[in-house]
């Protein structure tokens, strides 16, 4: 039996094709976000434990201000600043043990990531050129995830490539932290 498509169908499949532009990367791969509630917090509020943790880690940096942000039962701060002249921000975790630097960030250019982390997303992604990289150092394993931000998606990395012990690979699921 044959069966043929009435030119409504067939018109919407059509149209739906036509909104396809295979150069354009995939949507982010997780449905939504956790919820967070985020509190700005200016460099003289910082509390003292969360300024001494940040500047064992990073010694001279100068601390512009912070976000206390809390999710999914965990309280960060993220604490931004310069170090010898360059944008820097340190992301730390409340523990039971006080508070423990988890990463540490800094914005590159795509030139600057490694050959292995730009081949990885190519082959994920073909075409795919991100505007924004966000070279983040996993501070428990010294592991590196690299954000990679699509034009017009500035607040969710399209692809994430994690760099350790000489493998290089694109991540399934959003980074943790």
């Amino acid at each position: 039996m044959s069966r043929t498509l009435s030119p409504s169908v067939l018109a919407a499949g059509v149209i739906a094709l036509a909104g396809c532009d295979p150069a354009q990367p995939d949507p982010p791969r997780t449905a939504a976000a956790p919820a967070t509630a985020i509190t700005p917090t200016a460099a003289a509020d910082i509390p003292e434990a969360v300024r001494a943790v940040v500047l064992a880690a990073r010694p001279g940096m100068v601390i512009a201000g912070a976000e206390l942000k809390e999710r999914e039962d965990r309280r960060y701060y993220d604490v931004e600043g310069r170090l010898n002249g360059a944008e820097i921000e340190l992301d730390l975790l409340e523990t039971p043990r006080g508070w423990e630097v988890v990463e540490i960030q800094r914005d590159i250019p795509w030139s600057a990531a490694p050959a292995a982390v730009r081949a990885a997303a190519e082959g994920s992604r073909r075409g795919f050129t991100p505007v924004r990289v966000i070279e983040s150092t996993q501070a428990g394993d010294g592991a590196i995830i690299y954000e990679l931000f699509a034009d017009g998606q500035p607040a969710t990395p399209v692809l994430e490539v994690r760099a350790a012990n000489g493998r290089t690979d694109v991540l399934a699921e959003a980074w943790p932290h």
